[in-house]
């Protein structure tokens, strides 16, 4: 079936291309949503008419995707989630996970926006691509944990924390706060003696 495509779609075509396609991708995909019409001659006559609307349009869209492409680039969504002791998650994380995580960021992100090749099953640190328009990607990094704690000692070390990882870094702080408490008692010491 040939179509005229009415924006770029990605490994397909831009904008104005007649391309061929499987029935079933115009008529459940391509149509619906409004990305192409039937290549007819009468179609043709009224994209021709259209084209600089059209254009108008997708150029206006592209500068709101850069605006918010700016703002999102490099942002970090940390999700919580049950994992066992070897760190595979005893469910999945999928693209509606990270579009309700950059919600509640403040970005406005559909999941079918978020290009996410598989459901991720396990802790780690994951960059995942979101499409805010055919012509404009960003990335963004999603940081797997059991808690937040855990998030952000991935997030120091660059991957995955076990959970004996996180045990020793809550003894290390311990330690730390131990230290601390001696010398504050130390220095109290001192000032009263003097």
């Amino acid at each position: 079936m040939d179509v005229i495509l009415l924006q770029r779609v990605p490994k397909l075509g831009q904008m104005g291309q007649v391309v061929k396609v499987r029935p079933g991708y115009a008529r459940n995909y391509l149509l619906p949503q409004q990305k192409a019409m039937r290549a007819t001659k009468a179609n043709l006559a009224e994209f021709e008419t259209r084209r600089a609307s059209l254009e108008a349009m997708n150029l206006e869209q592209r500068k709101e995707a850069e605006f918010v492409a700016e703002k999102l680039d490099g942002q970090v969504v940390v999700i919580i989630r049950q994992a066992g002791e070897t760190g595979v998650l005893y469910g999945s994380v999928s693209a509606r996970d990270i579009a309700d995580g950059l919600g509640t960021a403040g970005f406005e992100v559909a999941r079918r926006q978020v290009e996410i090749p598989q459901p991720i099953k396990s802790l780690g640190l994951f960059s995942i691509a979101i499409r805010l328009h055919p012509e404009v990607e960003v990335t963004v990094t999603v940081n797997v944990a059991r808690s937040e704690e855990e998030a952000a000692l991935q997030a120091t070390r660059g991957g995955m924390v076990t959970a004996a990882d996180v045990t020793a870094e809550e003894e290390r702080r311990a330690a730390e706060e131990a230290a601390a408490a001696v010398d504050q008692d130390a220095e109290a010491e001192e000032s009263g003696e003097a």
